[in-house]
């Protein structure tokens, strides 16, 4: 059974000394303040080997020191976090204010930056939440999904790229095909890289290159012989055919190994989800499936202590709105200041959710007849969805749609009548 790496942060009564961690790609600059706010030490090291031993060294002074950086994540929050430092995590528009209230005049250094994230920590770092270090294998599931995000929109934009290069060239083969981030797509231009190349080809070979690829439809292939027939008849000419048919290859080929790695991913991150002791939580939700569950499971974690409440979940995950008031102004609108990664996973999860779940569905529709936007409607789905999931990690149970059920009707919920009015009207 996997376990919970124990929490070894210092208690906020116990610390004694504030660090401001100015991070950059290849060195950090550090200023550490008492608790009377004098400068004890400041100082900057490479990114390096030699560099986090000196960091080491220099705040062995200091036991109960904690660190304020502006990240969550990264090189220099891992070395950090490997070394069992207190880390408080700083919002990158928040270090800009503690920067200007030390320097109102704009002026911006390393050693600013630093000072004011030591000062602000010293001040206002009681009320902050500590980083929690996650487990081993919840970690490495979560850098393993936002990769594979990372690689998918790679591939969107080669896609793209490609069908730009097709577009000027080899209008047929668009006309041919219409979903170009099929691997058999790719195959067509590789078989066949031009116009001239594909009509000389002949009917025999285009064929067998649909059937070996599983393309063969008795309602399409009669059309897409005859675009096949007569694709030099509107064709680019030849130094532009020349020029972009290597791009399309080219891009064909990159495709294709690029392909071969997501597949990879997925292989390795369905077999850390299916090894996680949480993926029975993540596994049950609605409208998951196999690639969201495990990309939910990587982007909230399986720890509620991160959170503390439900409604910092929802904060972080950009549903719940921010509010604006002044004088007889009153208004809300989108958060923007969110992880974004979370976000768009519980955008997924619940335009997919609405349509596995009659609940969803209803309180879906029911937005959308408010005048609510399609991801309007979504993000108030995916706030709800988001309270659920909080429960669920925090009492470590499955999602039970009966119980759900039961709690909505217990509770008076709207959302049950609506359910129950869309479930007694009659099949159309």
């Amino acid at each position: 059974m996997h376990k919970r790496k124990a929490k070894r942060m210092t208690p906020w009564k116990d610390i004694t000394h504030y660090a401001g961690f100015d991070w950059a790609k290849d060195h950090h600059s550090v200023v550490i303040v008492d608790a009377q706010g004098r400068i004890v030490a400041d100082f900057d090291f490479d990114h390096s080997l030699e560099g986090w031993k000196q960091f080491e060294h220099k705040c062995s002074a200091w036991p109960n020191l904690a660190v304020a950086i502006e990240t969550s994540q990264g090189a220099a929050v891992d070395q950090l976090l490997q070394r069992e430092s207190t880390v408080y995590p700083v919002h990158p528009v928040a270090a800009q204010r503690y920067r200007e209230r030390k320097a109102p005049s704009g002026t911006k250094t390393d050693h600013l930056d630093g000072w004011g994230l030591a000062e602000a920590l010293r001040t206002d770092g009681q009320g902050w939440k500590a980083l929690e270090p996650m487990d081993p294998l919840t970690q490495q599931l979560r850098l393993l999904v936002r990769d594979e995000v990372v690689l998918i929109q790679q591939r969107t934009a080669l896609v793209n790229q490609l069908q730009q290069a097709l577009a000027e060239y080899y209008p047929a083969a668009l006309e041919a095909f219409d979903d170009w981030t099929r691997p058999s797509t790719w195959e067509f231009v590789l078989s066949f890289p031009t116009p001239q190349a594909l009509v000389q080809a002949g009917k025999r070979r285009w064929e067998k290159f649909l059937h070996t690829h599983r393309l063969w439809r008795p309602q399409t292939a009669e059309k897409r012989l005859g675009i096949f027939a007569q694709a030099d008849q509107f064709k680019a000419s030849d130094p532009i055919v020349r020029a972009k048919s290597q791009l399309a290859v080219s891009l064909c080929r990159l495709l294709i190994t690029l392909d071969k790695q997501l597949k990879l991913y997925r292989s390795q991150i369905r077999e850390l989800f299916d090894n996680h002791p949480d993926s029975n939580l993540f596994g049950s939700l609605p409208g998951a499936k196999d690639v969201l569950a495990p990309r939910l499971l990587g982007a909230v974690g399986n720890d509620p202590d991160r959170y503390g409440s439900q409604e910092v979940l929802q904060a972080i995950a950009g549903t719940a709105p921010i509010s604006y008031q002044s004088g007889k102004i009153n208004k809300v609108r989108i958060r923007w200041a969110c992880d974004k990664f979370l976000r768009h996973t519980i955008h997924l999860w619940a335009d997919c959710f609405r349509k596995a779940s009659a609940w969803g569905g209803a309180y879906y529709k029911k937005k959308r007849q408010e005048g609510m936007s399609h991801a309007c409607a979504l993000r108030c789905l995916g706030q709800r969805l988001l309270k659920i999931l909080f429960r669920m990690i925090t009492e470590k149970r499955p999602y039970d749609a009966e119980r759900h059920a039961r709690n909505q009707l217990k509770h008076g919920s709207w959302v049950i009548q609506l359910t129950n009015e869309s479930t007694a009207k009659p099949c159309e």
